[in-house]
This record gives C-alpha cells, sequence and structure tokens, in this order.
C-alpha cells in the first residue's frame, strides 16, 4: 500500500493529543509493517524548513517520504467550506490510502479516505470549546464523516457519541484505543531520586504533591478541582500542594482568581513555564514524584494523561464521566465530576491511606500494560485493509 497521512498534528510547534496519537499510531505501524510506503503531507505556503524538522524521525527511514503543499493550510480549509477545491491538486493522486487525523477530509482527497474523530466536545459541550475550532466542526465534519470510507475514534464511549449525533455512520465506524509510550512513561529507578529532588527543588515543589498534568481548559473541571482542594485543606490543613501543570488552554484566567478567591496562593503552585508548555523532560519525574494524579475531566474522547499516569506508577484520582472509566477501569479512585464534595472525599482518600495508594500503584503498572501502541497500530493497520475492500 501506499499511505498518505495528514502530517499537520505532527509539525505543530505544540504538540497535543491528536498529535502524540497520531505519532504512536504512525511510527508503531511503520515498524510493523515496513513493507508499506508511507507518505507524510502538509500545507505551508512557506519552505516548511521548521516544519520539516519537525519530521527528521520519519524521514530517516526508508520507506517514508514527505510532501508539502505550497499554500496555507488555513486559507485551504477556509476556501473549502465553500469551494470544493481538491486537495489532490496539491498532493497528488497516488495514495491508496489516505488518513486525517484531526476529523475533517477535504474534498478531492486520492484512494480509501479514512478519518480519526477523537470526540464529540463541541456537540456535548459546545460552551468548553475555542470558537474557530467550533465553527470548523460545525461546518466541515458533517461532510468530512459522509465523504470518509471508514471512521476511527479512539473508545467504544466516543463511538456511541458519534453514533448519537450522526447515526448513519454507525457501520462505519471503528475504534481504535490510543496506546502509552513506555520509554516515555515508567517507574523511575531509586537510582533516579536525585533527578526528582532537584525537579522538586527547581519548581518549588513539596516533599508530596497532587499534580494535574494536562492542558488548562475548562472541560478539565479545575474549577472544582480547586474548590474540592480547598475543603479538602480546611479538614488537612497538612494536605499535600495541588500543582497545575502541563499547557495553557483558553479562558483560564479565572482559575487564578478562584485560587485567590479562596486563599489558596500558597498551597497551589502553577508551574506553566514561560513557553506554555511543559517541557517534555519534566513530564516523567513530575509524574514520578506526585503522590497522586488528579485529572476530574468532564469529558474525554479517550484520556491519555490518567493512562500515561497509572504506567509511571502513580495513583490516580479521575472521574466517571465519558472515556475515562474505560481507560482506567478499577485501576483509579473515580469520583463525580460535577460534584465537589466527592472529588474532595476522593483526595482525602488518596493522602490518607497509603495502603490504597500502594494498591494503585500496583494496579495502574498492570492497566496500563493493557495499551501500547503496536496494539493500535495493528488495529489501524486492519482499518486500512478493510478500506481497500469497500
Amino acid at each position: 500500500m501506499r499511505i498518505a497521512l495528514d502530517a499537520l498534528p505532527l509539525v505543530s510547534s505544540r504538540m497535543t493529543g491528536i498529535g502524540y496519537c497520531e505519532a504512536g499510531q504512525v511510527q508503531a505501524m511503520m515498524m510493523l509493517h515496513p513493507e508499506e510506503q508511507y507518505v507524510l503531507q502538509f500545507f505551508d505556503k512557506g519552505d516548511g524548513a521548521e516544519k520539516r524538522k519537525r519530521l527528521y524521525y520519519y524521514e530517516q527511514q526508508r520507506n517514508v517520504s514527505v510532501r508539502q503543499g505550497h499554500f496555507s493550510g488555513y486559507l485551504y480549509r477556509l476556501m473549502t467550506t465553500a469551494i470544493p477545491l481538491p486537495y489532490r491538486a496539491f498532493f497528488g493522486k497516488d495514495a491508496d490510502i489516505t488518513h486525517f487525523f484531526n476529523y475533517i477530509i477535504p474534498p478531492g482527497v486520492a484512494g480509501k479516505r479514512i478519518v480519526t474523530v477523537h470526540d464529540m466536545v463541541y456537540k456535548t459541550f459546545p460552551e468548553t470549546v475555542r470558537g474557530r475550532t467550533r465553527f470548523m466542526l460545525e461546518s466541515g465534519l458533517q461532510r468530512s464523516l459522509h465523504r470518509a470510507d471508514l471512521i476511527v475514534t479512539d473508545s467504544e464511549f466516543s463511538k456511541t457519541e458519534i453514533i448519537r449525533y450522526f447515526p448513519a455512520t454507525e457501520e462505519r465506524i471503528r475504534v481504535v484505543p490510543c496506546g502509552v509510550d513506555k520509554l516515555r512513561f515508567s517507574p523511575m529507578p531509586p537510582a533516579a531520586a536525585p533527578a526528582i529532588e532537584e525537579l522538586k527543588r527547581r519548581m518549588h515543589l513539596q516533599a508530596n504533591y497532587f499534580l494535574y498534568l494536562g492542558t488548562l481548559e475548562p472541560r478539565k473541571n479545575l474549577d472544582r478541582l480547586i474548590r474540592a482542594y480547598a475543603l479538602l485543606k480546611q479538614q488537612h490543613p497538612d494536605a499535600p500542594q495541588l500543582v497545575l501543570a502541563g499547557g495553557y488552554g483558553w479562558r483560564n484566567n479565572h482559575i487564578y482568581q478562584l485560587v485567590q478567591t479562596l486563599h489558596l496562593e500558597d498551597d497551589v503552585l502553577d508551574v506553566q513555564p514561560e513557553e506554555k508548555v511543559q517541557p517534555e523532560e519534566d513530564v516523567q519525574p513530575l509524574l514520578c514524584g506526585a503522590m497522586a494524579f488528579v485529572f476530574p475531566s468532564v469529558y474525554e474522547g479517550f484520556g491519555m494523561p490518567p493512562l500515561e499516569a497509572m504506567a509511571c506508577g502513580t495513583p490516580v484520582l479521575t472521574t466517571r464521566a465519558a472515556s475515562l472509566p474505560e481507560v482506567v477501569g478499577d485501576a483509579a479512585v473515580i469520583v463525580d465530576p460535577h460534584h465537589t464534595e466527592d472529588i474532595a472525599q476522593g483526595l482525602e482518600k488518596l493522602f490518607l491511606d497509603a495502603a490504597l495508594r500502594e494498591r494503585l500503584q500496583k494496579e495502574g503498572l498492570r492497566r496500563a500494560a493493557m495499551f501500547s501502541w503496536e496494539n493500535a497500530a495493528a488495529a489501524l493497520y486492519d482499518v486500512y485493509q478493510e478500506a481497500l475492500t469497500r
């Protein structure tokens, strides 16, 4: 097969969960199926040099080539909401499969068309989605789903959500769960303890802390997390710090205002770096050094952060919302995302019960071992093979 892949999530200056999902699946597939030919495609009206640097790993593989469309990707997406400018005019007609990992299949695509739809948050919680993203999906997703030969999604929950809003797609949806990179996310050995201590010193972390690691945005439910933490501190003044880390999202200024209103400035630590995204080398020691990882999101198509925390051997608190129970199984403290008191009780359990934390460490590692990018790539390859027969 000649497999063309939309590389835009891979060349973005700030890698998101969609980019990590594509990278994990594509890299594993290239190892599992080196006999196939892979083409990475992206729009860039300039020379694309910076973006190509981010594809360096892929270009070193003998069966990978890169194609650049010398046009503004943003302008192309905007134009195709009204004018069916064919994608193949920029990237050719020789692909057997073309896969888009970020919801939208443009018009005029070569070969069998695959699209990954990660969730339906823009339908279920539209107030938590950035306006321009909501416009893109409202104006383009239905046509994209109509163009798709097969639709990939990350969880059974997301499959039911897509069917709920687009019932005509039911027979074309295939679930391909995400994986976790065991090299990036694993327990750090005792010899690495100095590295964790150095991180704590540099970031002014206490010996024990609860960690939230993810984008700061409305659907992550950080307002209730902070209020729940305030309740915990009232009952247990010696409770660990709450550390917020990851990357800046949007509509997050109120989070810091809430911290001030609740007089938690000395207890809630924001470790967002100046470049607005957590440096890669800090993520593993941050996770491994935490007493527990807390992820109170109200909606996730899959929920990578809890899985990555479990793979590091860190106890997890998350919610019974959306796909999160599907990911964590019985290996986490599960709370109601809409009840602050329930979140506070979950934090209290993790703080007071060392035996619970030890059990969750072991169960989390076992649970995370069930999710690998190799399994995901094998399932995705089956989707490609099926598409060719349709």
